[in-house]
C-alpha cells in the first residue's frame, strides 16, 4: 500500500500535466550525454514545453482513459515525454531538430491535437510552421495585396501629380488662340453686317433705279398709239375745204358779178 501511496502523487501530477496539453511526444533519450541531455532541456524549457522522464508504469497509469491512451503500446524501455499547451507541433519540430545534433534521442511516438503518431508521423508533423510563423505568413500574404494596392495607388497619384500641370497649361494653350480669334470673328461679324447695311441701300436703291426708267417709258408706251395715229394728219384733206374756199370764192365772185 505504501508503494502505491507513493506512485498517486507522480501519476496525478503527469495527469495534470497532460490534462489540458495539445501534444505529447514520447522519446528515447538513451545515449545521450550530460552535455546534450542538458542542452535539450534547455531549448525545450525556453519553448515552452515540458521535458520529463517518468517510469512506463507511471505513465500508463495517468494515460488510461484520456486522449493519450493510444500511447501506451510505445511505452518500453526508458521514455520521456515532452508537453506542449500552447503550439501542438512544437514538441515534435524542436525534438526533430536535437535529433540532428544528438543523433542518440529517438522518436517513439506522439499524440498531437487528439491524433495518434507514430515515429514517422512525427516527423512529418514536425515539418508543419510553428504558429507564430503561420500567423507571421498570412499576415505577410494579406498585407501584400494591400502593400501592392497602394504602391500602384501612389504611382497613379505621383503621375496624375506630374501630368497635372501639363493638362492646366494646355486648356491655356488652346485658350490663348480664342482669345486671339475672338476679336477677329468680331471683327469678321462687323464687316459682316456693315456689308450688309450697306448693301442693303444698294438693293433698295436697285428697284428705284430700275423703277425710274419704267416711269419714264410710260408716256412712249402712251405715246406710241399717237404715233400711231400719225395718219390724221393724213385726214386733212379731207378736212381740206379748199373747194368750200373755192365755193366761197366763187360766191362772192358770182354775187360781185351780180
Amino acid at each position: 500500500m505504501a508503494k502505491v501511496e507513493e506512485k498517486q502523487p507522480i501519476i496525478a501530477e503527469i495527469a495534470a500535466s497532460i490534462k489540458d496539453a495539445q501534444s505529447v511526444v514520447l522519446v528515447d533519450y538513451r545515449g545521450l550525454t550530460v552535455e546534450q541531455d542538458t542542452n535539450l532541456r534547455r531549448q525545450l524549457r525556453a519553448a515552452g514545453i515540458t521535458y520529463k522522464v517518468y517510469k512506463n508504469t507511471m505513465m500508463t497509469f495517468a494515460f488510461k482513459g484520456t486522449a493519450f491512451e493510444g500511447l501506451l503500446p510505445y511505452l518500453e524501455g526508458p521514455s520521456a515525454i515532452a508537453i506542449s499547451n500552447d503550439d501542438a507541433t512544437a514538441p515534435a519540430r524542436l525534438l526533430v531538430k536535437l535529433t540532428k545534433e544528438a543523433p542518440k534521442l529517438e522518436l517513439k511516438a506522439g499524440v498531437i491535437e487528439g491524433t495518434v503518431f507514430d515515429a514517422a508521423g512525427v516527423l512529418e508533423i514536425a515539418k508543419i510552421p510553428s504558429r507564430d510563423e503561420l500567423i507571421s505568413k498570412l499576415l505577410g500574404s494579406l498585407q501584400s495585396p494591400i502593400t501592392n494596392f497602394a504602391r500602384v495607388i501612389k504611382q497613379i497619384a505621383e503621375k496624375d501629380g506630374e501630368a497635372a500641370p501639363v493638362v492646366e497649361a494646355a486648356p491655356a494653350a488652346e485658350e490663348a488662340p480664342v482669345a486671339e480669334e475672338a476679336p477677329a470673328a468680331e471683327e469678321a461679324a462687323v464687316a459682316e453686317e456693315t456689308s450688309a447695311v450697306e448693301e442693303a441701300p444698294a438693293a433698295e436703291a436697285a428697284p428705284v433705279a430700275e423703277a425710274a426708267p419704267a416711269t419714264e417709258e410710260a408716256p412712249a408706251a402712251e405715246e406710241a398709239p399717237v404715233a400711231e395715229e400719225a395718219p390724221a394728219p393724213e385726214e386733212t384733206p379731207v378736212v381740206e375745204e379748199t373747194p368750200a374756199s373755192n365755193a366761197a370764192d366763187t360766191a362772192s365772185e358770182t354775187e360781185a358779178a351780180e
